[in-house]
Formats: structure tokens, sequence, C-alpha cells
């Protein structure tokens, strides 16, 4: 891939970016219902006609954007009118945890998805392939929140192994390790919810790429060579079915927020989805905007990642530029 090629790349996501900005200013605002009403409906708070203006106008106009953008070059993403705080100290404080819970379920899955789905191609045709097969698509159509509700169900009320909501225990004054492992009791069904919705996937899709590469010309060669099949399997055909999985991981991470929103609301995990659902619920547009930002960005630059790791998984995309 000529250098040409990157720097193209790279301006067509900056402008992009821009894009991202901008929307992620106005498209909140196309919320219905009043957002200043939302806000306060809750609470002991009276505001007077002033103060009601005031808040509008920092939020409405060329004054709200202005302060967006100025925001934004300071590094400072304006405060949350809901929760009274800044609100990048709010996407820090919520990112480590869908991250956890996000990044643990992608590679769980696409790890489990890539070693049974290649096993699945080799042994094609046999009884362990259609039962496999057959099993993953009928998990693959189960929504996320008929896994959670039935493990939170079971798991959670019924058998009381796991706790029902929360990341950790709270005011629990724990060692380091003490907190980990409470943590990871806490993350156990979140987690096994969304390895059961990636993972067939994530199956399947391996599968059929693996079955496309194993009727390659080289991989008959490696085989008559008489090499291992084990070294045949993964070293020569699977290492050739990895590029869909690389995409498929870059197009998931446009879900970050939301597809982890369902299971962060029925777990009341405190992740960026529910404190997505949370600012959508009160019209808390600094904060909408904030993470509609940020999850707009983080998605562009792993996606720009992406094509750059495209040419290294796979020289055939490195050398058609």
């Amino acid at each position: 891939m000529k250098d040409g090629h990157y720097i193209k790349l790279t301006a067509v996501y900056f402008f992009a970016g821009l894009v991202m900005i901008y929307a992620s200013y106005i498209l909140p605002k196309w919320l219905p219902g009043d957002f200043v009403t939302a806000m306060y409906s809750d609470s002991n708070v009276t505001l007077t006609v002033e103060q009601e203006a005031q808040i509008r106008a920092c939020c409405t106009g060329k004054e709200g954007l202005s302060r967006y953008l100025i925001n934004l070059l300071s590094l400072k993403w304006g405060y949350s009118y809901a929760l009274l705080t800044p609100v990048s100290d709010l996407i820090l404080e919520a990112l480590p945890w869908t991250l956890l819970l996000f990044g643990g379920a992608h590679a769980a899955s696409m790890l489990l998805g890539f070693i049974f789905g290649v096993e699945a191609a080799w042994r094609r045709g046999g009884w362990v392939e259609k039962i496999s097969v057959g099993c993953m698509t009928i998990i693959e159509g189960v929504p996320e929140i008929c896994t959670g509700v039935v493990l939170l169900i079971i798991f959670a009320l019924f058998l009381g192994w796991f706790p029902a909501s929360g990341g950790e225990t709270a005011y629990a004054v724990q060692s380091t390790v003490n907190r980990i492992l409470d943590v990871g009791h806490h993350l156990v069904l979140p987690l096994v919810t969304l390895v059961l919705a990636y993972f067939p996937g994530n199956f399947l899709l391996t599968r059929g790429s693996m079955v496309m590469v194993l009727k390659e010309q080289f991989v008959q060669t490696a085989r008559a060579k008489g090499l291992p099949p084990a070294r045949v399997r993964y070293a020569h055909a699977a290492r050739n079915a990895l590029l869909p999985m690389f995409t498929r991981f870059g197009l998931r991470i446009a879900f970050m927020v939301t597809g982890v929103l369902v299971v962060e609301t029925i777990y009341s995990y405190p992740g960026m989805g529910t404190l997505l659902f949370k600012a959508i619920g009160v019209r808390d547009l600094p904060l909408i905007q904030g993470i509609v930002l940020f999850s707009s960005l983080a998605v562009l630059f792993v996606n720009l990642a992406m094509e750059f790791l495209y040419g290294m998984i796979d020289p055939r995309v490195r050398y058609a530029h």
C-alpha cells in the first residue's frame, strides 16, 4: 500500500471527524420534549423564567455551538446540567467499565468463534459441523435482552450465584485482590450475555471464510507436502481467514455504546450505555453530546487503525493499492 493512499485515507477520516463533531452537537437537539423541564421535573428545584432562558441559551442557537466548539478546542466538554459534573469526568468514569465489559466480551467471543469456526470448517460435512452450525444459527437469533433477562432471573434472582446489579459492591472497603474478584463476580452475567450475542456470528463468519480458504491451491499444496493437519489448519488456512474477523471487529466498535446499552441497563452496570440512557432520560444535552462525540471519534480512530492493519494481515490488500 503506497504512502499516498495512507494520506488520502487519513484526510477522509479527518473530514469525517469534523462531520461527527457537528452531528454530535445538532442531533441531540432533535430529541422530543423540553430538556429543561425533563432535567428538573423530579427535583425540588424551581427555576425562574430567566434561569430557564439562560440554560436554553447555553444549549441552543449560535451561542451554544460556539461554546461547544470552544470546549472541544480547550479539551473541556462542558458540564452535565443534570449531574452538575464535567462531561469529561463522567465519560472517563464510565469508560473503563464499558471497555472491560465490551472488550472482554469481544476478546472471548472472537477467540472462541475463531477456534470453533476453524474446527467446524475443517470437519465440514460431519455431524459436529451440522449440529454446531444449527445451534449457532438459533442462538444468533436470540436478542441480548432475552438472554440477559433469563440469565438474571436464573443465576442472580433464583440461584443467587451472582449479583443482580452494579459493577462492584457499593461502599465496601476491600483490598486490591478482593476488589478485582468482586468486580469479576459482578461482570460474569453481563459478560456471558454479550459473549452469547457475539460468539455465534464470529463462529459462522470464521467457518464460512475457512471453507472458502480450504479450497485454495496453497492449502492443497501444504497438505500434499505432508505437513501436520494442525499446522495446515492454523498456520496456512486459518491465517488467511482472519481478515473478515478484523472487519467484523471494526464494525462492532461502532456499537460500543449502543450495543451494550441494553445489557448495561438490565444489570444496572455503570458503563457508557447506562450513562447515555440516563442522559437521554433527563435530556441532558451536554452529556449526550459528549458521549455521542466520543463514541464517534473512537469508531473513526479504530476503523482507521484497522485500515493500516489490513495490509499487515493480508499482503494482497497492501499491494492492491
